[in-house]
């Protein structure tokens, strides 16, 4: 089985099913929008509109035009990776015993794709770093442009209808909504005129799935790094897409310097460990969603 592996095969097909059915549970995106696959070299998601209503005509009479636009939106799947080293015992070990090294790597890597998925959709920035990452640009919901709304802590009951009212101002429907931890905690929090909980479903750290019949998803990552943002809503289920290439390889690396750490593997009695796979995701219409974001201080 060793031999095999440091020849960086391919996950089997067993393995890969594992994989991404443990993101879906594990990833707010995954769970609010849809996943189609990607070619590796990406796709076009053409965006179609009638921005007119239907023209009501009399029998012979006048025709007019209603308009339509159609506009491009690029999906290019886009490397992650997660590599670590581990004791050169590792290739002398018994299969069974390498065969649960590699498990327990699969699962960590599945919950690190599934977080690192979430951030960079949200936030635009490198997981790894929390900076900036040019090779996702504009192609997240902070840095695309979508609508905001100021938090309110005190009600953030009412900045979820403030949200609402936004998006009903382009007819645009609300399919789920992404919120952080702390705004749970405020909404949990919150009482009627009698003193009744309005959401106790939220009480204890609970992430109930719906509300009012929204899907709702609780996760750190809509306040990851230095992010003001607390909660995303909107249409994920036809305004957001996302999916994977289908390449997802597991790497055994018995020399050389693969992490650029300036140790080599050899040297110091090691192998290196590699996953990586291709993500792509694309926001359809940005105004199909709105953020309720913290304010800057005063």
């Amino acid at each position: 089985m060793a031999e095999v592996l440091s020849k960086g095969t391919l996950f089997s097909p067993e393995l890969v099913t594992d994989l991404f059915s443990k993101v879906k549970g594990k990833s707010s995106m995954a769970a609010l929008s849809g996943q189609e696959p990607i070619p590796f070299n990406g796709n076009e998601v053409m965006t179609f509109s009638m921005d007119a209503e239907v023209d009501l005509v009399a029998e012979n009479g006048k025709r007019t035009a209603g308009g339509i636009s159609v506009d491009p939106v690029k999906v290019t799947p886009l490397l992650v990776e997660y590599g670590a080293r581990v004791s050169n015992e590792f290739r002398h070990a018994s299969e069974e015993k390498q065969l649960e090294i590699l498990k327990a790597f699969n699962d960590g890597f599945a919950r690190k794709v599934a977080r690192g998925l979430d951030i960079m959709v949200f936030h635009g920035v490198n997981p790894r770093t929390g900076t900036a990452s040019s090779l996702i640009g504009t192609n997240s919901f902070d840095t695309s442009g979508v609508r905001k709304i100021d938090y309110d802590k005190a009600e953030p009951d009412g900045c979820v209808e403030d949200a609402i009212s936004l998006m009903d101002t382009n007819e645009n429907d609300v399919s789920g909504m992404a919120i952080s931890k702390d705004m749970r905690s405020a909404l949990a929090k919150q009482t009627d005129k009698a003193g009744a909980k309005l959401y106790p479903q939220l009480a204890w750290g609970s992430n109930p799935g719906t509300i009012n019949g929204c899907r709702v998803e609780v996760n750190s990552t809509v306040s990851f790094g230095a992010s003001k943002d607390k909660a995303i809503m909107g249409d994920f289920q036809n305004a957001f897409k996302w999916g994977y290439a289908k390449q997802i390889t597991l790497e055994v690396i018995p020399y050389g310097d693969p992490d650029n750490s300036g140790k080599d593997l050899q040297g110091y009695g090691q192998v290196y460990l590699r996953a990586q796979t291709y993500i792509g995701w694309g926001i359809l219409d940005k105004d199909a969603f709105v953020m309720i974001v913290e304010p800057d201080a005063a």
